[in-house]
């Protein structure tokens, strides 16, 4: 959650600097702000943060797409990062994989958010993927790619290889 943080902070421009700590068994993410109490949570911090660095669009635009950015946000914090086991991975890549079907990004054709801490939550799940499996989840690896090298993103994290021969065809 902190170094999620930290790479969003810097990706917005933010000048950082922002004390992160965390609370409880599931390690929530809490930011120590100088005035009054702290914000918990990876969502509301991250809210914040984008709010701070005026780029409100990130969270959607109409109602609509911010109810889809808030749904993806939630999706990421209850499943991503609760999914432990294989069984959840190939779920939650399965779930993924049909929502990207005809779409570029999460909440459509708009980059939010909701793409970035996806990414970043699934970046280590992604990398350790083998290429049939990337093949089997085409709209993941699609999606996962493109947010890769959407500007200022990947920042230190490894970029993850796909093949792109037999990845971007039609044939299915």
């Amino acid at each position: 959650g902190a170094e999620e943080l930290e790479l969003l902070e810097r990706l917005l421009g933010l000048p950082g600097g922002n004390k992160y700590g965390v609370q409880g068994e599931r390690k929530v993410p809490v930011l120590q702000t100088n005035n009054g109490p702290g914000l918990t949570g990876l969502m509301t911090i991250a809210a914040h943060l984008v709010r701070q660095a005026r780029k409100e669009q990130l969270l959607g635009s109409s109602a609509e797409e911010k109810a889809v950015v808030q749904q993806w946000l939630e999706y990421r914090v209850t499943r991503v990062n609760g999914g432990s086991s294989k069984e959840d991975t190939r779920t939650i890549l399965k779930d993924l994989n049909m929502h990207l079907e005809d779409k570029v990004y999460l909440a459509g054709n708009i980059f939010t958010l909701a793409d970035i801490l996806m990414y970043y939550g699934l970046h280590q799940i992604m990398v350790d993927l083998t290429v049939q499996e990337k093949e089997k989840y085409l709209n993941v690896s699609r999606w996962f790619n493109h947010i890769q090298h959407y500007p200022g993103v990947r920042q230190h994290l490894s970029n993850v290889v796909f093949i792109k021969n037999r990845l971007y065809t039609n044939a299915h």
